[in-house]
Formats: C-alpha cells, structure tokens, sequence
C-alpha cells in the first residue's frame, strides 16, 4: 500500500508503516536462470514443483500432505445449459483437507517452521482452521482454531481429531480475527489470518502458477473465483504478474471475476461503487461460510486486480448457487461446495447481461468438497422409499 520493504527472513504481520499486507517479492531473474518449463515437466504433481518461486529457503522446513496441481476438467454437459463451448473446472475439492485452503497453510506453517515459529492462531470460517490444524500436526506444532459458533460440523470434528485447540465464537469471521488479535500479547502465538501474514498468499499463488502450466502458458480468457478473504484471486493476480517478468507468459490476462453471496457482498458493493476500499457488511449471512467475510483487509488488493485485467464482480442468491450445486454434481459428476457452484450461478448472470461470449474460455474454481457441508444437500429432500429390484429389473 506505501511501499515500505521489509527485511526477508525475519517474522512480519502486517507492513510496520500502514498495517497493510505485505507481499513476497521475488528475484525473477534469478529464477528464470535457476528454473525452465521444461524442468517442471520432471517433478512431482504437487505446488512445491515451483519451488523457486516460493519462499520457503531450505527444502527440509516444507511441511506438505500432496497438495496441489488439482486437475482442470472439462464441463461440457454444464457448459452446453449456458451455451459455452470450453467451460472448465478448476477442482480443488481433492485437496488433501478437501478445499484449497490447503495451498496456504501448507506454506505459512512452513513459514513458521523455518522461521522458529511454533504456535499458530487463526480465525477461520472453518476449512482454513482444519487446513491449519493438519499442517500443524504434520510439523508437530500447537494450534489454535477460532470459528464461528455455527461453523459446519464437519470442521469441528477435523479440527477435534486433529488435535488443535479450537473455540466457538459468537459472532462471524472478523470477530474470530479480534479475538486472535486480542490473544497475542498474552498466548505468545502468531497470528495467521488472511493476509495478515505474507506466506498463505504464496501458496494460493500456486493456483495461477498451476493455470498457466495446465493451460499451456496460454491462459484461459475468464477466471470466475468465489471470494471471501480474495488471497486466492490476489494471488492469481500476482503470479500472472511475475510470469510475464519471467518472460513465461505474454501481457494477456484472464479476466478475473469475483463471486460474492448476496447476503454477504462488500467486494461487488465497492466495485461497481468505483471505490477502492469496501464497507464493512451489516448483517452479513449466507449458506456459503467461505464467502461470509463481512471486512476483508486485502479489499483495495482485490478491487485492483479486477479492475486491471477488465473484471467484474458478482453477486448470487443463496437459494440459486445451492440449485447448481445439485445441477454441477448430476451434470459432471464432480462434488461442489456452495461456494464453488457460486461460480456457475454467476456465469449464468455474466451470460445473460452479454459480459461473456460463447466461444470463450472460461475456468471456474470450486474450491472445496461437498462433504465437508453437509447441511446443503441435507437429508429432508432426499427420497427415501424403498426400491422393489424385480420391479426395477422387469422395467429394465
């Protein structure tokens, strides 16, 4: 935000001068002499294989379960109800926690552990605390969960079994976040939430690192990503950017979009507002807990990068984006979270008001697995009478 550069190496939050996000920066041409395309063809189908562009210095402070490179599939039945001719899916869904969340807490427990750190605190809407929870049992550190008191229980349970210290908060994610903050003095942890530490960013980058690679170095024309915190859309953002430095790709950018629920929308708010930061949402609710962030400090971040590469922002009805997770599901085959069917609900809106074309690409991220919400294809709609097989198969 001020330009203020801070010694790398050494443990930050936020920047000391403006208490903004800091973002990693890299010796790019130093990379492209020590890492080649056709180097990355040799490693393992994980988001280490970019390891020059991460910051972790010494190879033994990685603390992973796998995660990354995440398929790319085609949609085609999907993408012929809105007319599309090549719609992906970015599946994110077969992480290791089963969300992407697993991206940057893979790399900010690393962090801690190059750096000495050894007991973490995270406000969470729930996947990233049972990311942080994983990733600190695998590094053998202490962990500290805070969710909202009606957090999916599916994140309750992983944070239990994986043996993090977790607690309920009445409230929503920022009022985690105040007590987090509130704790650091006296708890002695460090404080992990999004974008208020400058590693979790580089492991979502690895999402655009991943895009690029998958589409060939050519990347696809749209990017609709569901946004709560926005590290991922902001770290797309910038590992596009560095890319183009590095010479591996051109100046074109995907257009990036950012799907906000209707209960919960700041970031559609302050763009189509024209402003550079968001207001804080006043009652903020929705059935996709990943996207209820009522103040995101990253905000002025996202709201640039949707700008510069010709963007948008959208917001969709609950009732809507949990009718296209059914449809996504019987349609593909794949197990969407809400917030990942967001993206397909907000295509269809782009589609309707003329923003997107037929013939072009467009990748949609879902960025976690269905199970882990059960809530959202809950069991009161589901048919339960029983079959008669002799029946079935007379009719067979």
């Amino acid at each position: 935000m001020c330009g203020k550069t801070h010694e790398a190496g050494k443990l930050w939050n936020l920047c000391t001068a403006c208490e903004k996000p800091l973002l990693v920066e890299y010796d790019l041409d130093g990379v492209k002499k020590a890492l080649s395309k056709a180097a990355l063809k040799e490693r393992a189908p994980t988001m280490w294989r970019y390891r020059e562009l991460l910051p972790v210095a010494r190879e033994e402070n990685i603390v992973t379960l796998g995660e990354g490179f995440t398929p790319i599939l085609p949609l085609e039945r999907a993408g012929k109800k809105l007319g599309m001719r090549s719609l992906f899916v970015k599946d994110e869904g077969q992480m290791p926690t089963l969300s992407f969340k697993c991206r940057g807490l893979s790399m900010a427990v690393s962090m801690a552990k190059e750096l000495g750190v050894w007991r973490l605190a995270i406000p969470s809407a729930g996947n990233a605390g049972g990311a942080m929870a994983a990733y600190g049992a695998r590094a053998g550190m202490e962990v500290y969960v805070f969710m909202p008191e009606d957090v999916p229980e599916g994140n309750i349970i992983e944070c239990d079994l994986l043996g993090a210290s977790y607690f309920l908060v009445n409230g929503l994610i920022n009022d985690c976040g105040a007590v987090v903050k509130g704790g650091i003095s006296e708890a002695k942890w460090f404080d992990v939430s999004t974008l208020k530490e400058p590693y979790r960013i580089e492991g979502k980058k690895t999402m655009g690192l991943e895009v690029a690679e998958q589409f060939n170095w050519e990347l696809p024309d749209v990017i609709i990503y569901p946004t709560g915190g926005g590290t991922g859309l902001i770290g797309m953002w910038k590992a596009f950017n560095e890319l183009e430095a590095m010479g591996w790709i051109g100046g074109k950018r995907p257009r990036l979009i950012a799907v906000q629920a209707s209960g919960c929308a700041p970031i559609v708010k302050a763009f189509h507002d024209g402003a550079d930061h968001a207001e804080p949402w006043e009652n903020a609710h929705t059935a996709a807990p990943g996207m209820r962030v009522p103040v995101a400090v990253g905000d002025f971040l996202m709201l640039r990068a949707l700008r510069e590469t010709g963007g948008d922002a959208v917001a969709v009805d609950d009732e809507v984006l949990l009718a296209d997770q059914k449809l996504l599901a019987r349609s593909e085959g794949i197990f969407p979270c809400p917030e990942g069917a967001a993206t397909y609900s907000a295509l269809r809106i782009l589609r309707e008001q003329g923003k997107v074309d037929a013939g072009e690409t467009v990748l949609l991220f879902n960025t976690g697995n269905a199970m882990k919400y059960p809530y959202s294809f809950s069991a009161p709609h589901l048919k339960k009478e029983q079959v008669n097989y002799a029946e079935l198969l007379k009719g067979a």
